[in-house]
């Protein structure tokens, strides 16, 4: 399989990657001939990048961070447990979530183990899903991140669980917030950020009033825009005075934001997210982090196509486990743009060779 921009797909070209509905329902199935209504619809609908079926490419795999039945049962759990908060009253939300707590720690357990069980790094882009509710899609991705980054910075198994829930838990003041400030696709005025903002607290007086959600998991939802350099909201935190959980959790959510397919913007690649993670790092993020972050997920994931920096072409063919910016590549043209019989390179042991950029079309 090949990844591909949805603005250079022809008319013809085969998809290899199932687009599902949140609900985990079939959009486009696998093996679909692509029909110029057909791309026009993905574009629409604001999906950025999609796996066509390609002779070249045809043995590389793309595997997802974890499996289909986990994330339908993952966003679905998530998705009760949102709507019944908003439609009970404050009084009663403890009862609510007092009752999916032992789920949502089963969910966080099966995750990690999927996690540990994957032989090579993450990636997310193979997940691509049309969502008409994004909070629930980008809580699961942000928790796998999280995890990801938590399980890499040798975390015990509690501090694994607790990071877990306050990923997946650290956006649930939003349920509280106007919708239509929640899903406007314009900036927001000054006025409507104020109120934004406001889902920090939120979440935060939610949470820490239930006996099984620590104090820890309430503070992800509190400081997870807090900023190392003061610049964040809601309380212009500094440094140390962020939980090292809300610090982890600011990593994975920036990166799923600015990765993620919406309708009103293009999303990055995971190298262009990555590179904006470390533009703020030291200023906003911890480098640790970053680079732990770094050390566990797919910058350049399987499938795509770059160019090296001796204008060699190729296509990444499989991971370096914890070397995430140094894959497998399948050169498919040499430095002059001729076609070659096509052969591997190996980042992981030529380190002189670097990616310079990727090539959608």
């Amino acid at each position: 399989m090949r990844l591909v921009s949805t603005t250079s797909i022809q008319a013809g070209a085969i998809l290899g990657q199932t687009i599902y509905r949140d609900n985990g329902t079939v959009l486009l199935q696998k093996g679909m001939n692509l029909t110029a209504r057909l791309v026009s619809r993905l574009q629409d609908q604001g999906i950025t990048y999609v796996y066509i079926e390609d002779e070249a490419t045809k043995d590389i795999v793309v595997k997802s961070a974890i499996s289909e039945k986990l994330r339908h049962e993952a966003t679905s759990s998530m998705k009760q447990l949102f709507t019944d908060v908003r439609k009970s009253e404050m009084l009663s939300n403890s009862f609510v979530l007092d009752k999916e707590a032992k789920s949502l720690t089963d969910i966080i357990q099966r995750i990690m183990e999927e996690i540990n069980d994957h032989e090579e790094s993450l990636t997310l882009l193979t997940d691509v899903y049309l969502t008409d509710d994004y909070i629930f899609q980008h809580s699961l991705n942000v928790t796998i991140y999280a995890l990801a980054i938590g399980a890499e910075l040798k975390l015990n198994a509690k501090e694994l669980s607790d990071l877990g829930k306050g990923a997946m838990l650290h956006d649930i003041g939003k349920v509280f917030i106007d919708p239509n400030i929640l899903q406007k696709p314009d900036k927001l005025t000054k006025k409507e950020f104020e109120i934004m903002k406001t889902h920090t607290t939120i979440g935060y007086d939610l949470l820490r009033q239930n006996y099984n959600y620590s104090s820890v998991i309430a503070h992800c939802a509190y400081q997870h825009h807090e900023r190392l350099n003061g610049t964040g909201y809601p309380r212009g935190l500094e440094g140390k005075d962020i939980h090292p959980f809300a610090q982890i959790i600011s990593v994975a959510d920036v990166f799923d934001a600015v990765t993620s397919n919406r309708v009103y913007r293009k999303a990055m690649l995971p190298h262009e997210g990555l590179e904006l993670l470390y533009s703020g790092a030291v200023d906003q993020f911890d480098i640790k982090m970053v680079e732990a972050f770094k050390n566990s997920v797919a910058v350049y994931p399987n499938g795509i196509t770059v160019e090296l920096n001796d204008q060699r072409q190729g296509v990444v063919v499989r991971q370096n486990k914890h070397l995430c910016d140094r894959p497998v590549i399948r050169i498919i043209k040499d430095g002059m743009n001729n076609p070659v019989e096509p052969y591997t390179v190996d980042l992981s042991n030529q380190l002189n060779i670097t990616i310079t950029k990727c090539n959608l079309g």
